[in-house]
């Protein structure tokens, strides 16, 4: 018996289903509940909320959020060896916990969801970008979840938090602190994993801003922001020239000189030159 529940330990729940951690998968496993515990505490209050757990793996977090409070849980699973495990979960947690064995890049969560919505998951490594992106960039602000609680590898967390300057900020950073109130909350050593794995983790919680910092559109801004961080050591005036054939023109009127480099160039600053690019066109 666990400390937080009444259901096995997580190492005899790997070992009963003989889940073995698969690299193709991006898997690595937490199995201290208590740190499972420690990390669900960190999405805030989830009396009166829905989660959304992306890649619970044998449900070492998914058993943190229950006890914490969930109105309910959906958990994405890709991997249906970890089926058996989760539904033992849901069995003792009767109609708080639905389990979908599918491909989170291919699931609306809006189908199974109801409002007040949180997200909170240990990431597989191999599409944990991938879904914070499609997360910060919905068709309409604001998004259907109040936060985001992720954890990431340290090097994709510090460049969500990044300051201009910084050899982390990106378009991770832009994208993040435009619409969110971001920050790590828990660092986590390769030990704490099984397997370990080479690097260290690390977990960042963002809230959703009722509206953006600043005014931009959402797709033009990503265009300039993209182009510009893809090839960050050239000028502006080189690196957006894509985005707008007379770019030199829009980075003057707002006050960015032509020859900076974008991981020198502010949020704020970004956001004017998108609203340039947009009235241009």
């Amino acid at each position: 018996m666990s400390s937080i529940d009444s259901l096995p330990p997580l190492r005899e729940v790997i070992d009963t289903h003989q889940i073995a951690a698969r690299k193709s998968l991006g898997q690595n496993f937490l199995l201290d509940l208590n740190l499972t515990a420690k990390i669900a505490r960190q999405a805030g209050d989830l009396t009166g909320c829905d989660v959304l757990e992306i890649g619970p793996g044998p449900g070492g977090l998914t058993r943190g959020l229950l006890a914490e409070g969930a109105r309910r849980v959906l958990a994405v699973e890709k991997d249906s060896r970890c089926m058996p495990a989760l539904d033992e979960i849901a069995a003792a947690y009767p109609g708080q916990l639905q389990v979908i064995n599918g491909d989170a890049l291919d699931i609306d969560p809006l189908q199974y969801l109801t409002p007040p919505v949180r997200v909170a998951a240990n990431l597989p490594y191999n599409v944990g970008t991938e879904l914070l992106v499609r997360w910060l960039t919905p068709p309409q602000w604001p998004p259907f979840w109040q936060s985001l609680t992720l954890m990431f590898q340290r090097e994709v967390a510090e460049r969500i938090v990044a300051e201009p300057g910084s050899k982390s900020y990106g378009r991770l950073a832009i994208l993040a602190q435009w619409r969110t109130e971001a920050r790590i909350v828990l660092s986590l050593p390769p030990g704490a994993f099984t397997p370990p794995p080479k690097v260290s983790s690390a977990v960042v919680h963002l809230t959703a801003l009722p509206e953006p910092r600043f005014p931009a559109d959402a797709k033009v801004l990503s265009q300039v922001v993209a182009a510009g961080f893809n090839q960050r050591r050239k000028m502006l005036r080189a690196s957006l020239k894509s985005v707008a054939p007379n770019i030199e023109d829009h980075l003057n009127a707002v006050g960015i000189a032509p020859t900076e480099r974008a991981e020198q160039v502010s949020l704020e600053a970004f956001c004017a030159l998108a609203r340039s690019v947009a009235a241009a066109r």
